[in-house]
């Protein structure tokens, strides 16, 4: 009997940690749109008047979010956690020994479902491209809310259900089983927040688009940034070489001008934990989208 869709699309935290563990020593060398994301989603401190004593660097990977957040706030102890040992072990690595013997950092390994934190003692959240890898966003967005001070802020990016559309759709082509993840939509991860005690969040999106002469590295490319196939109800048997080929003919329609194109939608927002923010500096929630069009005056949210 076939699993239903929720089964299909199910991951567990035993095959997630299994596959960033395998992908963490190349990490780095292959996460450049996970870069970028970072990149962007940093810029709306640019507008959010902040100076957190205590950040939590949620799913924090092999540390480039930790360094970019010491490197905004440097008077913030950062928390890096994860699900992954052995991602925590190259952020650890990647600091030197002497920068690790005077660090305000600190490593963590656990599961966002399950924070291992005291009740309100996190000023600033920041997650990057992490949500889309664990299930049912309530139970974190609960936890979230558990840890973070009143006022304090949850900053995040993940990946909409538009991502590798192509991909999935020249699979389905060749077998109904599930190949890409499912991933949430901006608005179920809105009212997800508000039903969680996360208040007036700020929700926006853009794609991003990569491109392969070969979609041979796109697959590298995923496997060894932990992005493989770990859907509860993947194939188990090998694909075999006439499937695949078959998907590789598929993706060749999305061909133009001698490259293949993997689409990326990517989600950013942020919300508040209830409470007054922060003191008297508090900042007002703007979209992204307004951040691009230059620095504004942050007021008391109302």
């Amino acid at each position: 009997m076939r699993p239903s869709e929720d089964q299909a699309y199910a991951i567990s935290a035993a095959e997630a940690r299994r596959s960033f563990n395998a992908a963490a020593r190349h990490y780095h060398a292959f996460a450049i749109l996970q870069r970028t994301i970072a990149d962007r989603l940093l810029e709306s401190f640019e507008a959010l008047r902040i100076k957190p004593a205590r950040s939590l660097d949620l799913g924090s990977g092999a540390g480039y979010g930790a360094l970019r957040l010491r490197q905004r706030f440097k008077k913030s102890r950062v928390l890096q956690l994860d699900l992954s040992e052995d991602m925590l072990r190259e952020a650890r690595r990647k600091t030197g020994k002497t920068a690790r013997f005077f660090s305000r950092d600190h490593f963590l390994c656990a599961d966002a479902v399950s924070l291992p934190l005291a009740d309100q003692v996190i000023d600033l959240v920041f997650s990057n491209a992490m949500l889309q890898w664990r299930p049912a966003p309530d139970a974190i967005f609960a936890e979230l809310r558990r840890v973070l001070k009143p006022g304090g802020l949850f900053v995040f990016s993940s990946l909409g259900p538009d991502t590798l559309r192509e991909l999935r759709e020249s699979w389905r082509a060749v077998d109904d089983h599930p190949h890409v993840h499912a991933f949430l939509d901006m608005h179920d991860i809105g009212d997800a927040l508000i039903r969680n005690g996360l208040a007036d969040p700020v929700l926006n999106t853009e794609h991003l688009t990569l491109t392969f002469r070969d979609p041979r590295r796109l697959m590298r490319d995923l496997k060894n940034t932990g992005a493989a196939n770990i859907n509860a109800g993947r194939r188990r048997s090998l694909t075999g070489k006439r499937r695949w080929q078959r998907m590789l003919q598929r993706y060749e329609a999305w061909r133009a001008d001698g490259v293949l194109p993997a689409t990326f939608e990517v989600i950013y927002g942020h919300a508040w934990a209830l409470g007054t923010p922060f003191g008297d500096k508090a900042a007002r929630p703007i979209s992204l989208a307004a951040l691009r069009r230059g620095p504004q005056k942050r007021g008391r949210p109302d």
